[in-house]
């Protein structure tokens, strides 16, 4: 499996989507930095940050951008990894290989999933780490809600991250039933306001067992996304 991760990444040239994580990451950063300690996002009125209710914290700023972002840049790359190698005919050439239909799309399923968490908890500490270092020299327009000292900062870290990228998974589902890369972005789109947990004036967003309802919620999309791979017709 390992080694169809490793020809996934070579055979879509992983070069090129590094090089977006890093310019990803580097926007975000300067966003959220500026957003911090230069008053971007603060009334021009009163001087305060003019955020809605629950992302008056940086932390929660931080966890919004950075998880839609991702979310969407996951299922771009599902999307081409993917769906376009359905359409394009690829992936026929692929399964004739003398390997599993279900291992090959697990493969690059993992080759996407593996490469957004790592660029995601990556970015996520890069931001929060800059954003505590310019703290020793200004004060920041959101309250600083985190502690980097402490593993609970990290375990919540990595959980997110898993969730926002286990999310798009769903998208890929919908992408593969409708036959279109576009279908599938623009699922991960619908599927920020899921991820957000907010519906209407109601919120699941402080329910510790939400993360994990995603999380088995898209793996049963990644499962359905994978069934009846070796009998299936493909696209």
């Amino acid at each position: 499996m390992l080694k169809l991760i490793r020809l996934e990444w070579k055979k879509n040239h992983i070069a090129r989507y590094i090089r977006n994580a890093l310019i990803v990451a580097g926007v975000l950063g300067l966003f959220l930095f500026a957003t911090a300690y230069f008053g971007i996002a603060n009334d021009p009125d009163t001087g305060v940050p003019d955020t809605a209710e629950g992302y008056n914290f940086m932390s929660a700023s931080v966890e919004m951008v950075t998880g839609v972002t991702f979310l969407i840049f996951t299922s771009l790359m599902l999307a081409s990894f993917i769906v376009s190698a359905y359409k394009n005919k690829t992936m026929n050439l692929m399964f004739s290989y003398p390997i599993k239909r279900r291992n090959i799309l697990i493969s690059q399923m993992l080759a996407v999933w593996i490469f957004n968490f790592v660029a995601l908890v990556l970015t996520k500490l890069l931001i929060y780490g800059c954003i505590l270092a310019g703290s020793a020299y200004k004060a920041s327009a959101f309250p600083i809600d985190y502690d980097m000292t402490h593993l609970s900062f990290y375990a919540q870290l990595v959980l997110k991250s898993v969730v926002t990228v286990s999310v798009s998974f769903i998208a890929l589902f919908v992408g593969l039933v409708l036959r279109s890369s576009k279908a599938t972005i623009v699922t991960s789109f619908l599927l920020i306001l899921l991820t957000q947990a907010n519906i209407g004036d109601y919120t699941l967003a402080n329910r510790p067992l939400f993360p994990l309802v995603l999380i088995a919620l898209s793996l049963v999309f990644a499962f359905l996304s994978i069934r009846n791979v070796e009998t299936k017709d493909l696209i």
